[in-house]
């Protein structure tokens, strides 16, 4: 059995660490700040890390020795209920090289929010520690007004909704083709700029934000059976039951044929794996390179379906004839398995919280995607 930890609610402590990126500079130094104030308005405490603010590492917040100490005491500590993560980042697989995951096993199981980098933590924490996870927003998520993926998180934290819709629309960002764009796109004069402006107006702009949706959602799926992967009409529907697992494919693919990598093992006591995975960065060949990565390592051998979360990068893009459609099923059609892509799950605003190591009952139909926890 994968471990539920207990619901939290009104008056507990929800502990901020920072085990990758931390939040050192604009904008995540004014989000977090009205994050705690809106998850206190919410009735809860907060307990925030030393490291929660840090960024004095390289290539992380601090020293990965001491972001694991702190997450490791974090997660030990009898007055914490839950721990939401600093930030996504870069190198978190240098702190969990310090991180025992045995060792938690003897631990009360508690909440652990967070997405991207965080992966390195959830999904050993989920195959090594058998506690289930929360890949959600990070911190400086909950810097807003509280919409779908803010109140889906706390749904997940109290325990109030066991079954989720994704979302009609998104936050469509434009692509950048090169260097000179990605320049352009991002220049803004001074004037124009928020953090040149007196932190109180800062704050008001970022706790009235909501996300500036511009892209109706579009599910594609496709039945894999007999070798071909056919892709369903709106009016068909697709569906797996199994164990959720998975994340940032960037980390996952690093953890191939480590000490974390306790795949197989895992699989000999659960069964059925629903694999719910997306990207941050990879162009199309790479993306392609990591699901081929993962799949010759056999982690997705006997897997019961495939939820693959939008790319955002290269959304309508292709490399030499790759593109985000047959990257993935060129290479899991031989699995035989359901695939479910363009999923309102990871990099692109707004996020559906999935809780790893939950099982559950997973359809699409048409643009719909429901996740009912079992």
């Amino acid at each position: 059995m994968i471990k539920r930890p207990k619901s939290i609610g009104p008056g507990s402590v929800i502990g901020i660490t920072a085990p990758s990126f931390g939040c050192a500079r604009e904008p995540y130094s004014y989000l977090i700040d009205v994050a705690i104030e809106n998850i206190t308005k919410r009735g809860y405490k907060i307990l925030e890390g030393k490291t929660a603010r840090l960024g004095d590492g390289i290539g992380i917040s601090t020293d990965p020795k001491v972001a694991a100490m702190e997450l490791t005491e974090f997660y030990k500590r009898d007055d914490i209920d839950a721990i939401i993560s600093a930030g996504g980042g870069e190198l978190m697989n240098e702190t969990i090289t310090y991180v025992d995951f045995e060792e938690l096993k003897s631990a009360e199981p508690k909440w652990f929010v967070g997405y991207s980098d965080n992966t390195n933590f959830i999904f050993p924490l989920v195959t090594i520690t058998g506690v289930q996870g929360i890949y959600g927003p990070c911190i400086s998520g909950y810097g807003k007004v509280f919409e779908a993926t803010e109140e889906d998180a706390f749904a997940l934290l109290e325990g109030t909704k066991n079954e989720f819709k994704g979302y009609d629309s998104f936050v469509k960002e434009p692509e950048k083709t090169d260097e000179s764009e990605a320049e352009a796109l991002d220049d803004t004069e001074p004037e124009d700029d928020l953090f040149s402006k007196p932190r109180e107006e800062i704050l008001k702009v970022l706790r009235e934000y909501r996300f500036e949706l511009n892209e109706k959602k579009v599910l594609t799926s496709f039945s894999c059976d007999g070798g071909k992967a056919v892709k369903l009409s709106s009016g068909d529907k697709v569906s797996a039951s199994g164990i959720l697992l998975g994340g940032c494919l960037e980390v996952l693919e690093n953890l191939v044929g480590t000490r974390f990598d306790r795949v197989k093992e895992f699989k000999k006591e659960n069964k059925d794996i629903i694999w719910v995975l997306e990207k941050c960065e990879m162009n199309p060949m790479s993306y392609r390179r990591s699901l081929w990565n993962l799949r010759e390592a056999g982690w997705f051998d006997g897997a019961a379906g495939f939820i693959i979360g939008r790319p955002g990068n290269f959304f309508d893009g292709d490399m030499m004839g790759v593109d985000r459609f047959n990257a993935v099923t060129d290479i899991l059609t031989p699995i035989g398995a359901p695939i479910i892509m363009d999923a309102d799950i990871g990099h692109v605003n707004p996020m559906l919280p999935v809780i790893m190591g939950a099982d559950a009952h997973v359809t699409a139909a048409g643009n719909d995607l429901n996740i009912k926890y079992l």
